[in-house]
């Protein structure tokens, strides 16, 4: 087999591009184009190290996806209200990393519907759209809010999710696209519904930081899959170093082998080498 290159690897790189999502593996400051790898053999190989992605430093478990265990239990983007952001604690004085809470917290946000196994509600920097899409395997996307920081798009999103859920079932999204959901139908019902909580996070906010989003157009995305598997059967490098298969298609942050698929933004920091 032919070496492609090896190196520490990061989430896939995903561009938007017709007719399909453009993908490539991040090797250190290698690339490595994957979609014209479909319909051959590939195999990842898992080196047996993981270095921080934050500090270089060895570790023999990754931590929120990446970290060393140090890293995991200073850094501001590791901390609980990474994935809780309503829990945000800023205002208090207590976060870990103020001057990264201002960079990347203290910026628009927009809350969003998508639909990859189903509906779903979520959030992002608006400046990581539609990136956060591509890496959810979403095949419809929309915009419903946007607001002036992390916490409040948390807010707002607790706000949603008492009406829409805000997971993605990763088994169904490998299974086949997901059926046409009309969006647009889905915000104004959820625009109706919560309309007082709305109206209370923009009166503790100000209008400005709070804004509804009527007039946003539904993305419609496609991803380069050949074939969908029958049953899903996934890699796990920590037990076996090997996955190796005849790429089918990728998805999300998904490879899909005809042997099995894998996340690869799970292994993020591991040392790779990709064969062909």
């Amino acid at each position: 087999m032919i070496e492609l290159g090896r190196g520490s690897i990061s989430k896939m790189s995903a561009r938007l591009d017709a007719p399909v999502v453009q993908y490539a593996f991040r090797l250190g400051e290698l690339e490595v184009p994957v979609n014209p790898l479909i319909g051959k053999t590939l195999r990842l190989e898992y080196l047996g190290a993981i270095h921080c992605s934050h500090c270089g430093r060895k570790t023999k478990t990754s931590f929120s996806q990446g970290y060393c265990y140090p890293c995991m239990t200073k850094l501001a983007q590791c901390d609980v209200c990474i994935m809780a952001p309503e829990k945000c604690h800023y205002d208090q004085g207590t976060c870990r990393e103020p001057a990264w809470g201002e960079q990347f917290c203290m910026t628009d946000h927009v809350v969003y519907l998508a639909n990859s196994s189903g509906i779903k509600v979520g959030i992002t920097r608006a400046s990581q759209l539609p990136t956060r899409w591509l890496d959810q395997g979403a095949s419809q996307a929309l915009p419903i809010v946007r607001v002036a920081t992390r916490q409040q798009s948390g807010l707002v999103e607790d706000l949603f999710r008492s009406q829409v859920a805000d997971r993605t079932n990763w088994r169904a999204l490998l299974k086949g696209d997901a059926e046409a959901v009309d969006l647009l139908a889905v915000r104004d019902q959820l625009f109706d519904s919560c309309a007082e909580g709305l109206s209370a996070l923009q009166t503790r906010f100000g209008l400005q930081a709070v804004q509804p989003l009527s007039d946003g157009e539904v993305l419609e995305i496609r991803y380069p899959v050949e074939a969908y598997p029958s049953k899903i059967v996934s890699f796990n490098l920590d037990k076996n170093p090997v996955a190796e298969g005849t790429l089918l298609g990728i998805k999300g942050q998904y490879l899909i082998f005809d042997t099995g698929v894998i996340n690869i933004r799970k292994y993020t920091a591991y040392q790779l080498a990709v064969h062909q």
